[in-house]
């Protein structure tokens, strides 16, 4: 696996069990949230390698 897909599970984990810990997303709809929640964040670390390339 890559660096940043490595991040990006971990804080994607992270942010998950934030969300079950306040009521926002419950274990039976975990599915349903958690691969937007981390294609989102996989997304935004990825963002800057891409940016230095262009400079």
């Amino acid at each position: 696996m890559e660096k940043y897909q490595k991040q990006a599970m971990q804080v994607a984990k992270e942010v998950v069990i934030k969300f079950i810990e306040v009521g926002r997303i419950s274990p039976a709809n975990f599915g349903e949230h958690f691969n937007t929640i981390y294609t989102d964040v996989l997304k935004t670390v990825s963002e800057p390698e891409a940016e230095q390339g262009e400079e």
